[in-house]
């Protein structure tokens, strides 16, 4: 048997913590998890009249995460991408939380910062590619 003092150490590395928080900040738009949390974050956690839910923007990206981590504390910045018209701090502010909740429970961690970028608002009818392509016939030439 080897003494707890001669045992190695788990090491997790940065790109596996941004992939956790990654995937939890993908969780909180998706309204998992972070309606737990009383947020209003998404499709399935009931969005308001008029707002769009990120689920139902076409050609939404995933968010995308990169972490730092010193001596089992980690810090983290998410970029995201958000449905508009939508409450943006009430967004960030699941993911944030989900993100905290996520690489707590996944790797031990503590999580001293989270930082949210909000990339790109997606705005409905300018995704829609059928909208496009009329724009394109009713131009003058």
């Amino acid at each position: 048997m080897v003494e707890p003092g001669e045992r190695g150490a788990t090491r997790i590395a940065d790109r596996v913590v941004a992939k956790i928080a990654s995937q939890a900040a993908r969780e909180a738009l998706r309204g998992g998890g972070a309606a737990d949390a009383g947020a209003d974050t998404g499709a399935d956690a009931g969005v308001e009249p008029g707002e769009v839910a990120l689920a139902d923007v076409v050609g939404a990206g995933r968010p995308y995460a990169v972490a730092a981590v010193r001596g089992g504390v980690a810090r983290v910045r998410v970029a995201v991408e958000l449905g508009y018209p939508s409450d943006i701090g009430a967004h960030c502010g699941a993911v944030r939380r989900q993100v905290i909740e996520r690489v707590g429970e996944m790797t031990g961690m503590e999580v001293s910062e989270v930082a949210v970028t909000v990339e790109r608002l997606h705005v409905p009818q300018w995704e829609r590619p059928e909208r496009r392509a009329r724009r394109g016939r009713d131009r003058v030439r």
